[in-house]
Parts: structure tokens; sequence; C-alpha cells
């Protein structure tokens, strides 16, 4: 009786005012109304006075950026055990006038599920740590997954059935599947197999209205959008289908350093003109960052760390290697085979399976403060346009920084780039992820380093996707423009400025779902898709 009971209420206008003098009073008032028990609002809801509301709201942010006393705080935090309680929070947040923020895994590069740009625009955050259950089907091969499970819990209940079924997710196993499964999600798979949303089969939401769609009922428009359109603005994933994929017994990976004395510049260069012709069995990225040319003198030199995921033998992948990039040298002892599952652990210092369980990764990934950014790279960039980019990072800012080159092709190259909101395919050979990390003590001059990396990217300006300069939505980046909170007046046409890198012509598409199915932009942030009512 109590979810029939929500879609009625739902239906009152979101501009309701609140009969008490307090929005913050007269939420949890709603909230003790609309619970199904009462009672558990005291565990489930944290407010800015308990105690544990700040370890709460730091628990999963991943940027350290966004956890400084500065940045603009929720004024609940809501940890929902069942669908029922997500609904009382969109509910009673509408009627309050209050914003949702949505947080899964806590890896929003601009902190955005779980704080704002905008210091005075009062929001909740419902955290779903709580929702986080794995249900494998081996037989038919599938899986449900909750959105607030990691991709690392995803991953560990595969490996727990089956040594050869797997899901093309992302490597880094901390992060959230309700985040990375909305916008995408790229991984070691996705030149086999596609993406994450590519292998998306059915789902369940709560929409603004408070009903809870499936597949079937939410309508394939809609089902389409939140599959790579980004989260925070069609609605709250509560779990999602997924088909799994096939993938050997042993797969074989390796991971080689080359320094410029060691001629990384050519081998890079080289990389670019084959990697993404490799079989789809093959991904081999580059991790380029600078080092110490020794330990004895203070030289400053880049290292690139050719990695690999074959899904298949050495016996198969050397003479491969020796064909298709023979100056590379690839040899045997380079190599080691193992399952999938390991090969991931592996990438990242993990040696236990259990490890995937852990929601704060310790190595791999920055837990600093950072800022990253994003491009698309159709033609190979000119041994000359590398050779200019080494020497920004042996500046004093770039100490921490790093790029990260993966090959696309194979799949990628199959699926047209209107199949799913995510348009970054055919005639893309790899995409660029850079970043910049510092430290807290150097947080107060953090400028510096949003600078360089600003630098970098007006350097790569000539050698990347233009017309849109393609971006990725799940690399979120506010320097590209957003979304104007305070009015809904003229917010099209500021989001199809950031909007069209993200989704080229796919935006219009989204825009039309958006206007569809929240045409009262309840579910909305900085970069969320406007409805035509902001036109």
């Amino acid at each position: 009786m109590f979810p029939s009971l929500f879609v009625i209420l739902l239906s009152v206008s979101w501009k309701s005012s609140s009969t008490l003098a307090y929005p913050s009073e007269g939420f949890l008032h709603c909230l003790s109304l609309h619970f199904a028990n009462s009672t558990s609002i005291s565990k489930l809801v944290y407010t800015q006075r308990n105690s544990s509301f700040s370890s709460v709201l730091k628990s999963s942010a991943q940027n350290f950026r966004f956890t400084t006393p500065s940045t603009p705080a929720p004024l609940f935090i809501i940890t929902p055990l069942q669908p029922s309680h997500i609904q009382a929070a969109i509910y009673c947040s509408r009627i309050h006038g209050l914003h949702v923020r949505t947080r899964s895994g806590g890896h929003d590069f601009e902190g955005l599920s779980y704080t704002t740009a905008n210091y005075i625009v009062p929001f909740v955050v419902i955290d779903l740590v709580n929702l986080r259950s794995v249900q494998v089907d081996v037989e038919k091969a599938t899986a449900w997954v909750e959105s607030g499970a990691t991709i690392g819990e995803l991953y560990y209940g595969i490996a727990q059935k089956s040594r050869t079924l797997a899901f093309p997710a992302g490597l880094f196993y901390t992060v959230g599947v309700g985040g990375q499964f909305s916008g995408g999600g790229y991984g070691p798979l996705f030149r086999k197999y596609g993406l994450a949303a590519d292998n998306v089969i059915d789902a369940r939401l709560i929409d603004a209205k408070g009903r809870i769609l499936d597949r079937k009922s939410m309508g394939e428009d809609l089902f389409w959008a939140i599959r790579g359109g980004g989260g925070g603005s069609f609605g709250i994933v509560l779990a999602w289908k997924l088909k799994l994929v096939a993938v050997p017994a042993i797969v074989t990976v390796f991971t080689v350093s080359k320094t410029l004395e060691q001629n990384a510049t050519k081998l890079v260069h080289r990389w670019q003109s084959i990697a993404h012709k490799f079989p789809k069995e093959l991904l081999m990225s580059i991790f380029i960052s600078s080092v110490k040319s020794s330990e004895a003198d203070k030289k400053i030199t880049i290292k690139a760390n050719f990695s690999s995921m074959f899904l298949g033998s050495i016996d198969e992948l050397v003479p491969l290697m020796e064909e298709r990039f023979p100056e590379f040298g690839l040899v045997r002892d380079d190599c080691l085979e193992m399952s999938w599952v390991e090969a991931i652990l592996s990438t990242q210092g993990g040696v236990q399976l259990e490890t995937l369980l852990e929601r704060h990764q310790k190595t791999g990934v920055s837990q600093t403060f950072f800022k990253a950014k994003f491009d698309c790279v159709k033609q190979p960039i000119p041994e000359m346009g590398l050779e200019g980019l080494w020497p920004m990072f042996y500046e004093e800012e770039a100490k921490m920084a790093n790029i990260f080159l993966v090959a696309y092709g194979g799949k990628m190259d199959e699926i047209p780039e209107t199949e799913i909101p995510f348009p970054h395919r055919a005639g893309i050979i790899y995409s660029i992820i850079y970043v910049v990390d510092w430290d807290e003590n150097e947080n107060k001059n953090s400028k510096r380093f949003l600078n360089w990396i600003r630098r970098v990217y007006d350097y790569m300006t000539p050698y990347v996707s233009n017309s849109p300069r393609e971006a990725y939505v799940n690399y979120k980046d506010l320097q590209i423009g957003s979304n104007n909170m305070f009015s809904c007046k003229g917010s099209y046409a500021q989001a199809k400025i950031w909007g069209r890198k993200y989704f080229k012509n796919n935006f219009d598409r989204l825009v039309y779902v958006k206007t569809k199915v929240d045409p009262e932009n309840f579910f909305r942030h900085e970069q969320s898709i406007p409805p035509l009512s902001c036109f």
C-alpha cells in the first residue's frame, strides 16, 4: 500500500512549499510520515549535527578536493535499505525544494554525486551503499547487480560462480556500478565486447514521480538514455541486469616499462598506428609519467608503462606481437598467465580475491587531490608532438601527474554511435586521460595544478578530436561548461556547450527523453541533461 500511496502523493507539484518554518525540519518530519518504519530514520538519515555525518560523507569520496571544510555539504545523507526509502526521500525533497545527489561509489571526478559547485543550493545525498547485492545466473549468463555495489563486488560475485564468465566493466574495482554504467563504462574487455552499458539488458529505476520502472514500463527511450547518458538526470537506477560474456579460463598479461633512453617516444608513436588494429582479444594501453633516470642522479625522464590483457595464452600472444609490433620486443618472460579476475587484481597490486570486496583502493589510483581531463585521438600524434609534450612533465606541478592512453578499435568500431548515448566509437584510435595529483599541504595552491593540466590540454588541441572536442561523461570536467543551477532559463544553450562534447548528436535525443520523463527538472546538477522547458 505504501509504494502506491507515493505515486499518488508525487502527483502533487514539487514546487509546493512546506508548512513548517525550516526546510530541514520539514524534510525530517516528511520522512517520518512516509518511511515505512519511522523508527529506522535515526539509523538511515544523518543530519549535519550527527557525530557520524562527516565520516559518512567522506566514506566513499575519492577526490579529496571535495572533502575540505569549504566544500558545500548536504543538509542530510540518506542511506536507504529498500526502494521505499528512496521514494520517500524523492517525495520529501520535491515538496521541500531540496536538490538530490545520488552516490554509488563516490568516484565522480567533480564530486557531483555528493556535493555541489554552488554554495547556496540546498541538497541531500542519497547514498546507495546499502543496496549492493549481486545475483549471478551462470546457466543464463546474466546477473542482477544493485547500483550501490562496486565493480569489484560484481567481479567477485561472478568469479565465485564461474572462471569463464566475466563482464566488460572497468579496471578499478572500487568504482560504483551505478555511476559507471550510467556513463558507459569501458575496461579491459571493451575491444572484445563493447562497454558495460552496451551489455545492460534491463534495469529498475525510480523516476521523479516515485514510480519503480523496468525496461518494459519505462520504454525504450528512457532505457536508452540511462545507459550512457550520465547519472543524475533521469532518475535513480536501483539495479541493472547484465549480459555476462565468455572469457577463456586463462588470459595473458604483461607490463613492460620503457624510458626515453630506451626508445619510448618511437614505441609510443608506433603504438598509435597499430594498437587499434590488434585482434579484439588484445588490449594494449600505455601509462606515462615522469621518473628519475636513476637513483644516483637527479635527472628526470619519461617512463611509458605498456600494459596488456590478452584473451589467450602466452603461446598465442608472443607470435602475434612479433608479427604486429616487432619493435616492442616482447618475450615470454615478460608475460604471465592467470584468470581474468586475477588479471584485474594484478594491475592494482591485489593478490587475494577478497581484495575485490574492499571499497577503498589502496594502490593503483589517485587517493589525493586531483584533476582529470579526457581526449579522443583520431590520427597518430607525430613524434614532434610527443617530444613537445614531455617537457611539461618535468615541471614541478607534474611530479604526480600522468597520462593514460587506451586503444580503441575492435568491437567499438562496430557499434553505431547512436546505439546508446556514449558516441565515441568508429574513427577513434585511442583515448587519453590526463591526471594531475597533489598532496593536502599543496591544496592551498591548487590553482597551480589546475593551470598545469589546462596548459597540457591546450597544448594537445591540434592533435585531438575537434568540432566537437570530445569528452567522456564519466570523467566529468566542469572546465568545459556547466548549467545555471539557479534558473532553468537558458540552461539548454549552456548545456549544449558541454553536452555536444560528451554526447555529440545524441545530446538532442537525451534532451527529448529528459523533457518527457522529468519536465520539471527535478533531477539536476551542474552537468545534468536539461528539459526543453529550460530552452
